[in-house]
């Protein structure tokens, strides 16, 4: 989360009054990620406080953003813990702010995490199960944004940035997934709408259990399997080295195969859908670091954690 957009008192108070959600109380501007613009708002009705979250989108369009909602509304609808989307009186969840894309979400409980054991990742093996499986009748289509072919865009525009070994390992996974994605293996996945960003942050916990999941606006439509990677890559390693954690790891994906058992092609791609995912984050922290933007409120990562990770991933395929 991030102010790029600043959204006054006024502003906010009367968004939450036509959404019908009461008056406001109190509200601030959140730090962390590199997306949106982010304020957590208090608002009192019937004389009970309520929790929010109003988003401004910066670089998601009116056009991008209902795939995005209307996919947490699914899920919320399906009993998955994710923020519900608030309506207007006409219906509508996307609404409009300082001329930006807005929406407003209940605020989850709980807190993130962020040294799991392998309790929290088994939690989050099932539930991305239960996720993938509660969304396939979803109706709507929209490609990973931040998927392969952004991959080929992006990968150009950040290597200048880099010294020859980091260019070389960059361009040759680059080849690599792009030989893999034209494979029948690869075409026989299972897929459908995917978290895409399902990291310890983006997961809440309260008194153990998983209360919820939310930071949807990196979905789309791709592997199932890549989702999973994304989520072994955070979870079940060793931030320091990037190496996988075994005990976690197991936890993870037998809770996962719990609800939905992997197919043989999945098992097969697995360790290369890992190798996917590292490289996604690292090219999107190599793109937010070396081309940043401007924000009130702004912590980019470091994108060396990912070069790290994915060297792991690349490593471990080799042994």
């Amino acid at each position: 989360m991030a102010v790029f957009t600043e959204v006054s008192r006024d502003e906010a108070a009367a968004l939450m009054q036509r959404l019908g959600l009461g008056q406001l109380v109190a509200m601030a501007g959140c730090a962390g990620g590199i997306e949106n613009t982010n304020y957590f708002v208090s608002t009192v009705r019937d004389g009970v406080r309520h929790e929010w979250v109003l988003t401004l989108f910066e670089r998601l369009t009116h056009a991008q953003l209902p795939f995005y909602l209307y996919l947490m509304q699914h899920l919320a609808a399906k009993g998955i813990p994710v923020p519900d989307p608030q309506a207007d009186g006409d219906g509508a969840i996307l609404h409009t702010v300082r001329g930006k894309p807005a929406a407003v979400v209940n605020r989850l409980r709980g807190a993130s995490v962020l040294d799991p054991g392998p309790q929290h990742c088994a939690q989050v093996g099932a539930m991305l199960a239960r996720m993938h499986l509660a969304a396939r009748d979803y109706p709507r289509q929209q490609p990973n944004l931040r998927g392969l072919a952004w991959w080929n865009e992006t990968v150009p525009v950040v290597l200048p940035y880099l010294q020859p070994e980091q260019a070389e390992l960059l361009r040759d996974e680059l080849a690599y997934q792009n030989a893999l994605a034209g494979t029948d293996a690869y075409r026989r996945l299972p897929a459908g709408p995917v978290h895409a960003d399902l990291f310890r942050d983006n997961v809440m916990f309260e008194d153990g259990r998983l209360s919820g999941v939310f930071d949807f606006y990196f979905a789309g439509c791709d592997t199932w399997l890549f989702d999973l990677g994304v989520a072994l890559n955070d979870w079940c390693i060793d931030l320091a080295s990037g190496h996988d954690d075994p005990e976690r790891v197991a936890a993870l994906l037998q809770a996962y195969e719990g609800v939905r058992p992997l197919q043989p092609d999945e098992t097969a791609l697995l360790p290369a859908l890992r190798r996917a995912a590292a490289l996604r984050f690292w090219i999107s922290r190599l793109w937010d670091w070396y081309l940043p933007r401007q924000a009130s409120v702004l912590k980019p990562h470091d994108p060396t954690h990912f070069e790290r990770v994915l060297r792991a991933r690349r490593q471990e395929v080799a042994a």
